[in-house]
């Protein structure tokens, strides 16, 4: 079965769709001996000689579907110049090299996605499929119903409007000035939820993710994973109607 040649490098597990197409765009990439810089190009990873400067690609890594719970102060990267801990960090020695699917933020915590699955990944962060993500923030003060109804009707950034989001009030701290919020969005802009709720005038000073699709971060603690089962993947799988990614 032929596929984009982008497409295969990313499944296999050895950089992201982007970092791919960028190799073969240097000409990094050889198929069956010849280099290959056009993007597009359909190869079969089963029979076809693939190579990148010099190295064949693995073939047949199984697909690798993890559930993580990021902690906060851990970066949502697999290297980090600094230094710092990143996520892939935090998991065990693998049979394929995994990606982060979308991003936390280095002070956010919860449910964060990881496969070599590059399809899949690319789907589930494209703002075209609108895959819903839930978060629950501790803010300052206690928001009125008027400043929610803001966030659900969608409110206004320095980098444009939002789409409406999902706000529910969960609990209030009357002692503290402080409230639990639920919140539900399709969006995947930087730091959007702190900046909605900035908007309105309560700053987060916790938050955390427990819901990406159709998976709950459930009972796992700050730093723990653990494998998707068959059915979360097919759940992941069906947003989409995909047939054979």
């Amino acid at each position: 079965m032929q596929e984009r040649l982008q497409k295969v490098l990313a499944q296999a597990g050895i950089g992201s769709r982007r970092t791919c197409e960028e190799w073969i765009r240097r000409g990094w990439v050889e198929v069956n001996g010849r280099v290959v810089t056009e993007l597009g190009t359909k190869v079969d990873p089963e029979t076809d000689d693939i190579r990148v400067r010099g190295r064949r690609i693995p073939k047949g890594i199984p697909k690798i579907y993890i559930a993580l719970n990021k902690p906060r102060g851990v970066i949502t990267s697999t290297a980090d110049p600094q230094g710092r801990k990143v996520v892939t960090d935090l998991l065990p020695p693998l049979p394929g090299r995994v990606f982060p699917v979308g991003r936390l933020d280095y002070d956010t915590e919860g449910l964060l996605l990881l496969t070599n699955d590059g399809s899949l990944a690319n789907k589930l962060m494209h703002p075209r499929y609108e895959v819903e993500k839930v978060y629950l923030a501790w803010v300052k003060g206690v928001p009125k119903e008027a400043a929610l109804q803001r966030l659900r009707d969608g409110i206004r950034l320095e980098d444009g409007w939002t789409a409406p989001a999902k706000v529910e009030l969960l609990r209030v701290n009357s002692k503290r000035q402080t409230a639990l919020c639920r919140i539900a969005l399709h969006e995947g802009r930087n730091r959007q939820v702190r900046r909605m709720f900035a908007a309105i005038g309560h700053p987060v000073t916790a938050l955390k993710r427990i819901q990406q699709g159709p998976i709950h971060l459930g009972n796992l603690k700050p730093g723990e994973y653990r494998f998707l089962s068959p059915e979360e993947v097919a759940r992941l799988k069906y947003i989409f109607d995909t047939e054979g990614s």
